[in-house]
């Protein structure tokens, strides 16, 4: 009688896959994708709000006597709503939950006894991150330009911003899902960490002279925005503590570079870690 060969562990690529599958539909039915939904909803809301006064015939709002086109207001939501709020936000309760969840459910030691490489679990549920939160936001982006950029622009002109728009957005969501990968890999409690760093250190450095806003991600992603900084419109005022910025290629530079550290961080850390269950 002949002994069946054992079978061999899968690879690194097929495992993370296996958990990407998994956790995905675990994400997008979780209470953090409500959370997610509200943070992208509300410019959604701003959005149909000015249409509807836009169509109703309501004044025109003017800074400096010059009218507020659609695109420029566009450009002040992608700033204010998505660049410096939802993208960091969900980075955080996102990021940091990829190993926490499992540590707080009891689970951790149910995937690593699986014959898989514990780093794969990492990656695989990064990529559900991924997956989740940008066909989420992008879609949400897209309903407000459409909503706001024909109010005194053109979709046609405002196309290539449009795509340069998803593009940053999906590269920062990859930058702070990373980073705070990492975080939850390494921290205890990774939750608060995140929330301090993003509403407190990363506010502080980018309103301050210096370079000390080289060590936060936003100031890497400000350098991809493409109408971050028109200097004849309201947008300006907003951004006036945000003048210095990366060039193009530094940022990009920067950000790949972070992602990839933190991500390879992240994933040694969880290999080599004994993560201890409380009681």
């Amino acid at each position: 009688m002949t002994m069946a060969p054992p079978r061999s562990s899968p690879s690194f690529l097929h495992a993370a896959l296996r958990i990407f599958d998994l956790s995905l539909g675990e994400m997008l039915w979780s209470k953090r994708t409500i959370f997610m939904g509200l943070v992208v909803g509300f410019p959604v809301l701003i959005a149909v709000i000015v249409r509807i006064l836009f169509e109703a015939g309501a004044p025109s709002m003017r800074v400096n006597s010059a009218a507020v086109t659609g695109p420029t207001i566009f450009a002040l939501m992608m700033w204010g709503f998505f660049i410096r709020f939802s993208i960091p936000v969900l980075g955080v309760f996102y990021g940091t939950s990829l190993i926490a969840d499992e540590i707080e459910d009891k689970t951790i030691t149910y995937l690593f006894t699986r014959p898989i490489p514990r780093s794969a679990v990492l990656f695989g549920k990064y990529l559900a991150y991924l997956a989740c939160t940008i066909f989420v936001v992008l879609p949400s982006v897209v309903i407000v330009w459409l909503l706001v950029v024909p109010i005194g622009g053109s979709l046609a002109a405002g196309f290539l911003d449009l795509v340069k728009d998803l593009g940053l957005l999906a590269l920062g969501l990859a930058v702070y899902g990373a980073f705070f990968a990492l975080v939850g890999a390494k921290i205890k409690r990774p939750l608060l960490f995140g929330l301090l760093f993003v509403f407190g250190w990363e506010t502080i450095v980018m309103a301050i002279p210096g370079y000390l806003k080289r060590l936060s991600v936003a100031y890497y992603v400000q350098g991809l925005v493409p109408h971050a900084m028109p200097g004849d419109s309201p947008v300006a005022l907003v951004q006036s503590i945000f003048r210095e910025i990366p060039s193009l290629s530094e940022s990009l530079f920067w950000m790949v570079a972070i992602t990839i550290v933190c991500l390879w961080w992240a994933g040694r850390t969880v290999a080599n870690k004994e993560y201890v269950l409380e009681q």
